[in-house]
Order: structure tokens, then sequence, then C-alpha cells
């Protein structure tokens, strides 16, 4: 009689799982007491175990499926036949097999070309392989990150296989069409290894350390914690079953200092603390290619335009009302919170179209003036200061420069701002206040003549109506290129962005 594999007991308050892993496929023959699946919780990972000797005989869940404790996710056939496997090939037929199957043909790799970065674009560097020879990819899968001046940008596999070759190493120089890689098309990651010989294998151990055993498969969570903090799995001490390494363990080891990164060797780990304690006093680091193009841009506009600041202060009371007053709703509407940027961004607008010299750039002996509010809004990425650009911002809803300004955040923090989304604009806000500014004066962002830096709010006492009264204050900062824009335009531009936020019904009424 079929005898039912059910989901045990988790645990205080643990009422579900997801079926990480089936350790058992159906028709295979498993021994009483021997593991058939892996189960995740959001503590730690649970094998499960056939109750009897026989046949798995049905899988009643798949891999990825949330199961509740006492729920049946397979049967065994206590009196089932397992299925026959296919009869291994002679010693020689198999090498000859394998051999094959490690050199795939010629006309089956595969060139990975560095695309067109964009105008002007011509090089990049290689910042980073995701992707290992020999490792399987997916057709469009990342498998290199490329840097320009500009933007990071990723480079994916132009078909499914095998990573089979790398041309350019990480830190190297690259063009619009080199090829970088390979890839053997339809082999496997398995053919790919076994085309290693052990013994090359046996050579890359360091003296005086053990060859590493066969690692034991890691649950999902375990996984990501992993690649989260780059560890390597060996460093880590398990608890579970047969040494097997759980989520628990690896915050342990973090927690505890055990666990050391990739390719870190013990010894190396302790010389990396020594290092620490005696650290030295300088360090040189090469400059990003990024890096170097913000340097390079921002000498530009000291160089070229005749910049001049000026400054203003803005009351946000009544912003920071209509922020408070209206955000749920707002939220629960358009799924995006209500900002500050956004009224910058309508207070831009207006001001732009009162005051159209802003606007504009000087293009050799001619100033071309911009009829659109293409406005840039500079973020913090971990390669550098990048302005992605709000395009068409004056048929823009607030919700929707909402979620584009966040959308381009995300992007900037995930590395994978395109080309296309840092080209162009006509103006810049920039806002220092998030980093707890009280007041700056910033540079611009050429070819445009100038740029607004808004500051971090500050209560500070002002007189109303005679009256001395704490005000949330915020001060405001125009630099422009004095060769477009006199101190007039630039004073008249700060005073319209001023009375738009005071009193924000001038946005509605386009005042």
């Amino acid at each position: 009689m079929a005898e039912e594999i059910r989901v045990p007991n988790l645990g205080e308050s643990v009422s579900e799982a997801i079926v990480a892993k089936w350790l058992k496929a159906e028709g295979e023959a498993v021994a009483a007491d021997e593991p058939v699946a892996e189960l995740e919780t959001d503590k730690v990972a649970v094998e499960v175990t056939a109750p009897v000797a026989g046949v798995l005989a049905e899988h009643k869940v798949a891999e990825g499926d949330t199961v509740e404790v006492g729920a049946v996710i397979a049967v065994v056939d206590p009196e089932g036949t397992a299925k026959p496997t296919k009869k291994p090939a002679p010693a020689k037929e198999k090498a000859a097999a394998q051999q094959e199957a490690s050199a795939p043909a010629a006309a089956d790799l595969v060139d990975i070309v560095v695309p067109s970065a964009g105008e002007s674009v011509t090089e990049a560097t290689l910042a980073q392989w995701h992707k290992a020879e020999g490792d399987a990819v997916a057709e469009d899968e990342t498998v290199a990150e490329l840097e320009t001046d500009k933007a990071a940008l990723e480079i994916n596999a132009p078909a499914a296989g095998v990573l089979a070759e790398r041309l350019v190493e990480e830190g190297g120089t690259v063009h619009p069409g080199d090829v970088i890689g390979r890839v053997a098309r339809g082999a496997t990651a398995s053919a790919a290894a076994r085309a290693k010989p052990a013994s090359a294998a046996a050579d890359e151990t360091p003296a005086g350390e053990e060859a590493p055993s066969a690692p034991q498969p890691l649950a999902p969570s375990v996984r990501r914690l992993i690649a989260e903090y780059d560890l390597d799995p060996a460093s880590i001490p398990g608890s579970g079953k047969e040494g097997r390494v759980t989520k628990a363990d690896v915050l342990a080891a973090i927690e505890s200092g055990v666990a050391r990164q990739r390719g870190t060797t013990p010894a190396a780990a302790a010389a990396a603390i020594g290092a620490q304690e005696a650290a030295p006093r300088e360090e040189r680091v090469p400059m990003t290619r990024l890096r170097k193009r913000i340097a390079e841009r921002l000498k530009e506009a000291q160089n070229t335009a005749a910049m001049l600041t000026t400054f203003n202060d803005v009351d946000m009371s009544a912003v920071i009302e209509a922020r408070k007053r209206h955000r749920e709703v707002f939220e629960r509407k358009h799924g995006i919170k209500l900002g500050f940027m956004s009224f910058f961004v309508k207070a831009a607008v207006l001001a732009l179209r009162e005051v159209p010299q802003v606007n504009a750039r000087i293009e050799d002996d001619e100033i071309v003036y911009q009829n659109f509010y293409d406005i840039g809004v500079a973020v913090s990425a971990p390669q550098g200061l990048v302005v992605p650009v709000v395009r068409d911002a004056d048929r823009l809803s607030f919700a929707d420069t909402e979620k584009a300004i966040a959308e381009y955040g995300r992007k900037a923090r995930e590395g994978k701002l395109a080309i296309a989304d840092l080209q162009g604009g006509t103006f810049t806000i920039s806002n220092g206040g998030i980093f707890g500014s009280l007041l700056s004066t910033p540079i611009l962002n050429p070819p445009q003549s100038a740029i607004l830096g808004m500051h971090r709010i500050e209560e500070r006492p002002v007189v109303r109506d005679g009256e001395v009264v704490v005000r949330p204050m915020m001060y405001l900062a125009l630099s422009y290129d004095h060769r477009l824009i006199d101190g007039r335009e630039a004073v008249t531009f700060l005073v319209r962005i001023k009375e738009a936020i005071e009193d924000p019904s001038r946005l509605l009424l386009d005042l």
C-alpha cells in the first residue's frame, strides 16, 4: 500500500513552507528516512524524508509551490520498481563522447559583441564579468558589464549555451564592435566542466590545503544570502543534516565574523585582518571611466562658462501641509509617494516659461531657445553623480513625475541606467538636502545654462506680519552662465520658484 509523504511540523509559528528542491525524481528508488525533498521556510531549510523504502511514485507538488504543515507532497510505493537507468557506455566510447561534448564545433561559437553605446561614446571599460568560462548562460542573460563615461551597460548572451571563452579581462578597454567573448551555442555546463582535467583542478588547490569535498546543495534563501555578501560557502559551518548550511548558519557566521569572502583563504583572511590593524597612510585607486568623465565635465563647465550663483530662501510650510493632507490618498490612487521633487519640477517649468533664457543654451555664436522642458534630476549612484532626464516634464502630472524620478533612482542604484536616460536635458535640479547640505553652489551641467540647487529644510525664525515665527525654510541656489543669463533673469527665475512653492495653487493655475 502506498505511503504518503507529508510536510512535517516546522516549528512554532511556522505554518507553511516553499518546496525549494526535489532531491528524488519520480520513479527513483528511495530508502527509509532518505531525504527526498527540501523545504524552505522564512527561518530555516528543512529536509523531508521517505517514511519507508520503495519507489517515489508521484510528486504531488512542484518546486516553488507553497505547502502547509500536514499537506501531502509525494507518494512512496513500497512494492514499486524503480525505472531502469541507461546502460553506461564503454569507457572508451564514454570518454570520446565527453570530449566531443566538451569541445563544440567552431561553427557553434557565437561572438559576444560590444554594442553601440550611443552618440559620442567610442570606448568603454569592461567593468565586470558576471559569468566565468564554462558557466551555463541563457539567451539574453547578462554576462558582463561595461562602464562608459556616461553610464554602466549590461552585455547579454547572444544565444543559450556555455560561455566558452572570455577574450577581454576586467579593466580592459573595448570599442563598439569588439568581440569580448564567445558562447558555445547549445553546449551544457556539465560538458564544459568535464573538459577541464581533474589534475588541473588539483593543481589550483593552494599548497598546504586539502582539496575541498563535494559541496552540499544549498537552499535558495542560503544561496541568496551568500551571493548578496559574496561569501565562500566552505567557510560557513553547517548545522543541518549531513552538515548542510542553513540560513541561520549564514547569518550567525556573518555576525561572528567567521564567514569570509570568495577567493579568500584562511591565511589571506588573517593577513587581511593584520593589514587592517596596520593600514597604510595612503592608498591609490584608479579612477573609473565615469569618474574621469565627471571630472572633465565639471572642469569644462568652470573653464567655459562665466558661472555665477544667486540665492534665495523659500518657506516650505505650504508644500509640507499639502503633502501631509493628501499623502495617503495620493499614494493609494497612484501607487507612489508624493515627494518634494515633483513640486520643484513643476515650479521650474513654470519659471522656465517666464524666463526662457534659463532654458536656452549657447551653441557657437548663437543662442538656442528650447521650447520644451526636459528636466535633469541629479542622482547619486554607486559609480558617481548621474543626471537622468525627465522628458517633457510640462506634460506630466505630479504622479507621473514622481514615478519617473523613482524609476531613475532605482536604475541608478542597480547600475541599469541607459545612455538614452542621460542624454539631452534643458535644465537640471540637484537636491543636496538629502545629504544634509545647508547651502552650496552647484556646477553647471554643459551645455545647459543653469542648475537649481535644493538644500535641507531647517526650522528658522523669520518675520511674518511684524512677528517672529518659526518656519521650515530651505535655501535655493541658482548657478547660471552669465554670458547668456543676466542677474535680473536669474533673480526673477528664483523668485518665481519661491512664489510657486510658497503657494502651490499657482502651479495648478499656471500663475
